[in-house]
């Protein structure tokens, strides 16, 4: 069972409990946690023990006068803190450890999570926002893994270890320092409790920032192109000011909760000095004994100090575990089934859509598709066309199972896609999109995407039938080169031609082609449309078309517009019924054909 369960509908811990259920990570490393806490319980008494050896140097050398006496409590002084240094010294490469590998697999988890959850949680979450979750919630959190909380629970540790060495030493001033103990802790929750408000809100900004600066970095040449850089600066600006006084009210409430501690806490301390030292003065107690109370009191104060502070920050931390523990518990809303349906071997890639209607989630008030019937052969070739926001898109999207349908059937070799696992169907499909997305690494490693255990050679094979090893070979390194972030390298049409390799490497029975030629000129068009044309045969293909000289190729055409299907057909035959086609084939045509068109599609469509 993974650390943090996710069930559907809980939502995440709030406050300091969310802490408490990211720390299910450590049960993975129980050995190390064991060492680090025997490490923390050793540096703990040895630094406790520290007082004794100080009383002993006083009362039993000191104040003997005996120089033998006084080596012999200062060589014990030595050893303690011998012990002491190599306990701490574990105690914060263990902890320090323990917080690197949480994080490391709090980031795996989160990185996984996100990557399984559907399309509609992007269509209304910033991707800005989840590298912010990925890395600065991350990192918070192993700040306090890997060094606060082990600080939170060693000075926990000698808090009470000091109480009781006073309660040992001297009860009447033990009373006077517990008097003082409710002064700190109340100031403690309430600035801690404002804290982990905002300390949250901070991190939302800090996300805002993040994401702003991705966009406008990937839009760079946009944005020097339209001239928006000080329009950016100024809004960049905006954020990062909004960002900073969220901070500093963060900060303010953090130190007076730290001055405040320490001030009481020490104030103590001198009432202590003032009535234990008229009691050394008249007798009834001995010099070392208030020295050790003394020691025992100043690290009871500091121990207060520093676990207020630490407070500060598992408050602040808890913001970031909140954050994590949303993501960790979203749930996609396209899943697997409990126990899915195979698909039919072999593949006859068969697609039908049967009474489709659906609804995106960002939209709900407006279908984007309307009872929508179509049906695809095997081996057949069906161009979709219509203007934009027809619906051209969304059936691709239904058909990856990106979104499943608010009614109706998507059938795929004749079963429903929703009782089969998406990455199953998702095998058999090869999609080609109309603005290809090229990784940061070389073109073997961006072709190889299609089919991730091909081999070089069938890499190769897939870039000729691309016509994409002319320009990859041309490279610095040839398929070695590294192509730059989104394709930063290569022109649209080489991106392009990389995408179609891809695809022709996967070698799927069902093919989705957005315009795949579209941003390319007439000779690498009809080089790749030879291409195509070969990867076509016997292959069902559906074609989302702009081109009439795609269109036409295609053995039947289905016209959409506002979600539904008005007509399917051949070219001629649309030419002759459809209004909306004749205005789209009209719109590609010369001036004077495009007039003869229009004419004869109002004289049919006349009452």
């Amino acid at each position: 069972m993974d650390p943090v369960e996710a069930k559907p509908g809980t939502a995440a811990g709030g406050g300091l409990r969310g802490l408490w259920r990211i720390a299910g990570y450590l049960g993975a490393y129980r050995r190390r946690v064991a060492a680090a806490a025997v490490a923390l319980l050793v540096a703990a008494a040895s630094v406790l023990a520290v007082g004794q050896g100080l009383r002993l140097v006083v009362d039993g050398g000191l104040a003997s006068d005996s120089p033998s006496a006084l080596n012999a409590a200062l060589l014990l002084m030595l050893g303690i803190v011998a012990v002491m240094a190599v306990a701490t010294a574990a105690r914060f490469f263990l902890v320090s450890w323990i917080g690197e590998r949480v994080a490391a697999d709090l980031r795996r988890d989160v990185f996984s999570r996100v990557l399984d959850l559907d399309v509609a949680f992007y269509e209304t979450t910033r991707i800005g926002e989840l590298q912010s979750r990925v890395t600065t919630d991350t990192t918070l959190l192993q700040q306090i893994f890997g060094s606060s909380l082990s600080m939170a629970v060693r000075n926990s540790l000698l808090f009470v270890g000091s109480l009781a060495m006073l309660l040992v030493t001297s009860p009447k001033l033990t009373g006077l320092v517990m008097l003082g103990v409710p002064l700190v802790l109340v100031p403690i929750i309430v600035f801690g409790r404002r804290v982990r408000r905002l300390s949250r809100y901070s991190q939302d900004r800090l996300a805002d920032v993040g994401t702003y600066v991705d966009e406008a970095l990937h839009g760079i040449r946009t944005v020097q192109a339209f001239n928006h850089a000080d329009i950016d600066r100024r809004r960049f600006g905006e954020r990062v000011e909004s960002t900073f006084q969220v901070a500093v009210a963060r900060i303010a409430q953090r130190a007076l909760l730290t001055g405040l501690a320490i001030l009481l806490a020490f104030s103590a301390v001198g009432v202590i000095l003032w009535v234990g030292g008229h009691d050394v003065l008249a007798g009834r107690m001995s010099a070392g004994s208030l020295s050790a109370f003394v020691f025992y009191a100043v690290l009871m104060a500091g121990s207060v100090g520093v676990v207020s502070e630490v407070i500060g920050d598992l408050q602040r931390a808890a913001g970031a575990g909140e954050r994590l523990l949303e993501l960790l518990h979203t749930e996609p809303q396209v899943v697997a089934p409990k126990e899915p349906e195979g698909l039919p071997e072999p593949a006859r890639g068969a697609v039908a859509l049967e009474g489709v209607r659906f609804y995106y989630p960002s939209r709900p008030q407006i279908a984007a598709l309307d009872g929508v019937d179509l049906s695809v052969a095997p081996g057949e070739m069906l161009a979709l066309v219509g203007p934009s926001g027809a619906g051209k898109s969304t059936v691709f999207q239904l058909l990856l199972r990106f979104y499943d349908p608010d009614e109706g059937q998507v059938r795929f070799d004749g079963v429903d896609v929703r009782r089969v696992d998406p990455r199953g169907l998702r095998e058999r499909i090869g999609l080609v999109p109309q603005e290809p997305v090229i990784f940061g690494a070389d073109a073997w490693e961006n072709i190889r995407y299609g089919r991730p255990g091909a081999d070089d050679g069938a890499v190769r094979a897939a870039a000729d039938a691309a016509h994409a090893s002319g320009f990859i070979e041309a490279l610095p390194e040839g398929f070695d080169t590294f192509l730059g972030e989104r394709g930063v390298r290569l022109s649209v049409g080489q991106k392009q031609r990389i995408a179609i390799a891809r695809a022709i490497l996967r070698d799927p029975p069902l093919l989705l082609l957005d315009e795949a030629t579209s941003s390319l000129d007439a000779e690498s068009e009809r080089q790749v449309q030879d291409a195509l044309g070969r990867l076509m045969h016997r292959r069902t293909t559906l074609v989302i078309a702009h081109r009439l000289a795609t269109v036409q190729r295609a053995g039947r055409i289905a016209v959409l517009d506002g979600g539904a299907v008005h007509a399917v057909g051949s070219h001629r035959e649309l030419l002759e019924t459809s209004p909306v086609y004749a205005h789209l084939a009209a719109l590609q045509l010369s001036e004077a054909a495009a007039g003869q068109y229009a004419a004869a599609a109002q004289a049919r469509s006349a009452p």
